[in-house]
């Protein structure tokens, strides 16, 4: 009787094996080649086209080489370059040191209240890039409530560097943060041990190891001043820069060859500081290693007074120009009559997008976070977690690097050259949300993958090892076993994508249409209009609402997280 029922057994399992064998070749083999696909359409033919445009000689095109000649030897490119070059220079000089000493009184002092401080600090992400310089317009500009404390206005090059010191601080801090807490204890206990005072530790110790992070935002502001456009359009005047020059070639003048030879130029130094970048990495190696003891600082009231003294200065301006851009929005007829009104907040009633470019927005934002997400988390598994199709892993993660030194201003260029091909099948998507939401994720895919791949590769490789011995299929696997326990890093990625989608300007420019209009776009419009107060409405509504998501997120994920996470606390004391 045993001989008959053993073989239907076996037959059962050899089907259910080949069943979870062909869904994880197509959840693997499909999964990849469709990220191929998406990566090649939303990331590489639209750089191709930047290049296609701008070097191609027919009508209507970059007028190829003689144009690109006559571009880069005219005396306005020089002096476009030049005012490029100086702006984003005296930035990056003032925002590194100043995040450096930021980042170094939240790791390595004992001042209180740093989680206040660094949600302080973080509120210029929540934000357009507009909206520092229209804080400055009601700052210091003509009619400015500061407007004593300068001797001259605050349209020009210091405007353009002040409006984009407060932009560009947290990208740089967040850098600097991490840096700074990769510390040995046993490092700083053998110096001091040695005699070695603070400062000689400092020297020796602590700069070594972050002087590659330090170069690392150096770039990083350098390429984001010298691609933002949303702070000169702003507080500009007659002070103009490549990026500026970029958006008003293709959206005030229609000549598109200019514009996509500019945007050729201000890719060169993402890709210099993008690939210096990554020659450090691999020259400086790891900065801790396993053995490591947590470094905790020692109280020290002389130092951890002067740190907290740089912390509130550097927190109090950020609230006198985000507060200045709430209040402003709120008062009725500046500086006349300073009664306070919600009239800036009727949108319909002006010119510019109106309410449903918000909506539009906080649409755009859902998709992007949600879809993207899934896209970029499910990609970095497959690339981290199968070790089949090498080369093809490879490729995807070449893909996946190259928006993180394409600016976003370039990537929405390509975009129009790409997409709007009359021949292309593509073309359908044009200037509508879906388009958007592609462009958008592609833009932040690099900062979000890299997130999911930190967190993937902390997880040992038995979990998909014992997933194969007891033939369950691995997309079974990921779906149970890595999202819950990667789900924080997914938390992070969602929300990151959502606030980015929020605030996102730069490639979204040229790629709306007036049903899909978006809420920065809007803020542009409503300032080039004069109604600076409803600009500084839709700003303050962009604020609120990712901060609000935000809070939103990190309640609503509190109770999932600790479910999912109860894992990590270990088994109780018995």
């Amino acid at each position: 009787m045993a001989a008959p029922m053993t073989l239907p057994l076996s037959d059962t399992l050899a089907r259910n094996a080949a069943r979870a064998e062909r869904g994880d070749t197509l959840f693997v083999l499909g999964g990849k080649l469709l990220l191929l696909l998406l990566l090649a359409i939303a990331v590489l033919m639209p750089l191709l086209a930047i290049f296609w445009r701008g070097f191609s000689a027919q009508d209507g095109q970059g007028g190829g080489w003689v144009a690109a000649r006559e571009l880069v030897t005219s005396d306005n490119f020089h002096w476009l370059v030049g005012n490029s070059l100086k702006v984003s220079l005296s930035v990056a000089a003032i925002v590194v040191p100043l995040a450096y000493l930021f980042a170094y009184a939240l790791q390595r002092t004992l001042i209180p209240g740093k989680r206040v401080w660094r949600g302080l600090s973080l509120l210029p992400l929540m934000a357009p890039s507009m909206l520092p310089g229209i804080a400055l317009v009601y700052l210091f500009g003509n009619q400015g409530l500061l407007r004593g404390l300068i001797a001259d206005n605050i349209y020009g090059f210091w405007g353009i560097v002040l409006g984009e010191v407060i932009y560009t601080f947290p990208h740089a801090l967040m850098i600097l943060l991490s840096a700074l807490s990769l510390a040995d204890a046993r490092l700083f206990d053998a110096a001091s041990s040695m005699g070695a005072g603070p400062f000689k530790a400092f020297r020796s110790i602590t700069w070594p190891g972050t002087r590659q992070a330090v170069f690392a935002a150096f770039c990083l502001v350098f390429t984001l001043t010298i691609t933002d456009f949303g702070v000169p359009v702003v507080v500009g005047g007659d002070y103009q820069v490549l990026a500026l020059e970029a958006y008003k070639a293709v959206v005030g003048q229609q000549q598109f060859g200019r514009g996509a030879l500019i945007g050729m130029v201000l890719l060169l130094p993402a890709l210099f500081s993008f690939g210096v970048d990554a020659w450090l990495r691999r020259q400086h190696g790891d900065a801790m290693s396993g053995r490591a003891q947590v470094f905790k600082p020692v109280p020290s009231r002389l130092r951890d007074g002067c740190y907290l003294a740089i912390v509130l200065l550097i927190c109090a301006a950020l609230l006198l120009v985000f507060g200045m851009a709430v209040y402003s929005s709120l008062v009725k007829f500046w500086p006349y009559n300073l009664s306070l009104s919600l009239n800036h907040y009727q949108f319909n009633d002006t010119a510019g997008g109106g309410w449903l470019a918000y909506r539009n927005s906080v649409t755009m934002a859902l998709c992007t976070a949600l879809i993207g997400s899934a896209v970029i988390f499910t990609g970095a598994y497959l690339m981290e977690k199968t070790h089949t199709q090498k080369r093809l892993n490879l490729v995807l993660r070449m893909l996946s690097f190259i928006p993180m030194a394409v600016p976003g201003l370039v990537l929405g260029l390509g975009y129009v050259f790409f997409f709007n091909l009359p021949g292309n099948p593509l073309h359908v998507f044009y200037g509508t949300m879906a388009l958007l939401v592609v462009c958008t994720i592609a833009h932040y895919l690099t900062t979000a993958q890299m997130t999911a791949t930190t967190a993937l590769r902390q997880l040992d490789g038995e979990f998909e090892a014992a997933a194969l011995s007891l033939k369950a299929p691995l997309y079974r696997h990921y779906w149970r076993v890595t999202v819950p326990i990667c789900l924080p890093a997914l938390l992070d990625i969602v929300r990151y994508l959502f606030v980015s989608a929020m605030t996102t300007v730069s490639a979204a420019i040229f790629l709306y249409s007036p049903d899909t209009i978006l809420a920065a776009v809007a803020v542009l419009n409503m300032d080039d209009a004069g109604n600076v107060g409803g600009a500084a409405a839709m700003s303050t509504l962009i604020l609120l609402t990712s901060i609000g998501v935000s809070l939103l997120l990190a309640w609503a994920s509190r109770g999932v997280l600790r479910r999912s996470q109860a894992w990590r606390q270990g088994a109780p004391a018995q």
